[in-house]
């Protein structure tokens, strides 16, 4: 694009979404309004920026349809407003009387919707200690993986458990992502185990930019979630990352260091498509006969 500065600057809004969207929208605004003053051109919220409730009647009762999500319509007016890209992690998004879209948007700075994508992968777990989770009683998932143009390259669009299946992000990239969006709100207790190996790794497989949102903290739902918004660049190198509460994480975005680390590590060029072997016959018994002696 003309004009288009060779770097940017990409801001990770780290939250502690609440049961009421009003106040998940105003802490959100508040910290895109820091990012912006500090030169953010890209700025990413986590998974689920408009409610988490684990009350399933209270939930339904609560979001909205797209074309009446009152979070979304702000959001795309701050967008226009500030002049810059927002991308909504995810907002709960009804589609059905009790089914949601667990959904995210990339939205330009004339507060267009520049992408949609649902989340393919549903988080049903059930972790040590009596944690457990299934996404699927409540969102309808997503079947169809998507990029988005931004000035400075293409974005892989994700969200959360998506992270846990490597072979999306190597569609997503063989498919022209430069960059890769992971907004996430991961369990502490996963987020301790694996967030940063798994992030580091999609990036280092990919050579790509990984941009990641995190909710971070003690939910008014009793939830915990890890925290730690991080962007790593494509030689899996840490160039920031939030800790255990809620604010604003940035970094400078040099697309260059893509070519360059494709250029160093071609696995992009070297995949092959390959079948299974049948499993092999398991060898005859053999029978051994002792000698008279």
């Amino acid at each position: 694009m003309s004009g288009t500065p060779a770097t940017f600057k990409a801001a990770l809004i780290q939250m502690r979404t609440g049961l009421q969207p009003a106040a998940n929208l105003d802490a959100a605004t508040r910290m895109i309004g820091e990012a912006k003053s500090a030169g953010a051109d890209y700025v990413q919220t986590p998974e689920m920026t408009n409610i988490m409730d684990v009350d399933r009647e209270r939930f339904f009762a609560t979001i909205q349809k797209e074309d009446a999500d009152t979070s979304l319509a702000a959001f795309r007016e701050l967008a226009r407003k500030l002049g810059i890209f927002i991308h909504v992690g995810s907002l709960a998004i009804k589609v059905a009387p009790e089914k949601a879209a667990n959904r995210g948007f990339l939205i330009n700075p004339k507060g267009g919707i520049a992408a949609r994508y649902d989340k393919i992968h549903m988080f049903d777990v059930d972790l040590a200690g009596g944690e457990s989770y299934r996404e699927s009683r409540n969102y309808r998932p997503g079947e169809i993986a998507v990029n988005a143009d931004l000035p400075w390259g293409v974005l892989g669009v994700t969200i959360c458990y998506d992270l846990r299946f490597p072979a999306l992000y190597r569609a997503l990239a063989e498919a022209g992502a430069t960059m890769l969006a992971i907004p996430s709100a991961f369990t502490r207790q996963t987020g301790e185990a694996h967030w940063h190996v798994l992030m580091r790794a999609r990036a280092i497989e990919n050579g790509c930019f990984v941009l990641a949102a995190a909710q971070a903290g003690k939910h008014e739902n009793g939830r915990e979630t890890f925290g730690h918004s991080i962007i790593v660049d494509p030689w899996g190198r840490v160039l920031a990352e939030g800790g255990a509460e809620p604010g604003v994480v940035m970094a400078e975005i040099d697309p260059a260091l893509v070519t360059q680390a494709r250029s160093r590590m071609p696995s992009l060029q070297h995949g092959r498509r390959f079948e299974m072997a049948e499993p092999m016959a398991e060898p005859a018994h053999l029978h051994l006969v002792r000698e008279p002696e």
